[in-house]
């Protein structure tokens, strides 16, 4: 009898004991994307899809091994990469001063909110002819862009955060003695911190479209001067292997700010 409790009660232990959730990738995600290259081999190789409109997967994968062995595409990437580094770095500077200058002060908000919300309603191609007049057709036409896509929605994630700050906590605080710099430090800017990388996610996507943009005109080197380049010779398969880049690193970008926001928001639930 005693043998059968002590079995039942190990059972019960170990039947207890948290199991670590290990979320592991769905290949059913994958089918959709495996049919697609299909389908576009299989026009390609029908002549159902012409080289001239688009190049076969095939043909896309040699010509990016060509790009690689010379040099070229490492070339173009490091430059690209360079270029969206310095646009992000000051964009996320401007967008984090502006959004708690505006979240902290009702003057601050007044005068620095309307022109935000009137410039960021232009498009980026608007503002590439006055750019070229000010800048130039050099590298800072191209970061000004890049940093431009890059503040506007991270000013208005950190300037939304901060103003939907938990009343309540922020009532504690005061009860509790904290200063007003205590209480901006331990509880306001803390509880915007999520949508603040909310808003950096969305930043990072629209610094590759900025980039993108400003590429393609005026470059002489980076992704999109490759693109460029390319279109002039009608070679569709190197346009497709540099948007296939642009793609590879905004899905990069965007996973290295997720383990940011994750390791961030544990850090804060401590």
């Amino acid at each position: 009898m005693s043998i059968s409790t002590t079995g039942v009660l190990t059972r019960a232990r170990t039947a207890a004991r948290p199991r670590p959730n290990r979320r592991r990738p769905s290949l059913r995600r994958w089918i959709s994307p495996v049919v697609l290259v299909a389908a576009w081999q299989l026009a390609s190789a029908t002549a159902v899809l012409p080289p001239e409109k688009l190049s076969s997967p095939w043909t896309v994968l040699t010509s990016a091994a060509d790009l690689v062995r010379t040099g070229e595409l490492g070339d173009a990437f490091v430059v690209s990469l360079g270029r969206v580094g310095a646009g992000f770095a000051f964009g996320t500077l401007a967008g984090l001063l502006l959004g708690v200058l505006a979240g902290l002060s009702r003057w601050g908000e007044a005068l620095v909110d309307p022109p935000v919300q009137m410039l960021r309603t232009l498009p980026f191609l608007g503002l590439i002819p006055l750019f070229i007049l000010w800048f130039g057709i050099g590298e800072e036409t191209k970061i000004v862009l890049v940093a431009l896509g890059v503040a506007f929605p991270l000013y208005l994630n950190v300037h939304s955060g901060i103003r939907t700050a938990d009343a309540r906590l922020v009532e504690a605080a005061r009860a509790l003695g904290f200063t007003r710099g205590e209480r901006l430090w331990h509880v306001i800017l803390p509880g915007a911190v999520p949508q603040t990388l909310v808003g950096l996610r969305q930043s990072l996507g629209l610094a590759w479209l900025a980039l993108i943009v400003g590429e393609t005109v005026n470059a002489d080197a980076g992704l999109g001067y490759l693109i460029t380049n390319a279109r002039e010779f009608l070679r569709t398969d190197v346009v497709v292997v540099g948007l296939v880049v642009y793609a590879i690193l905004g899905l990069v970008t965007d996973a290295l700010v997720r383990l940011l926001e994750r390791r961030a928001l544990r850090w804060l639930a401590r």
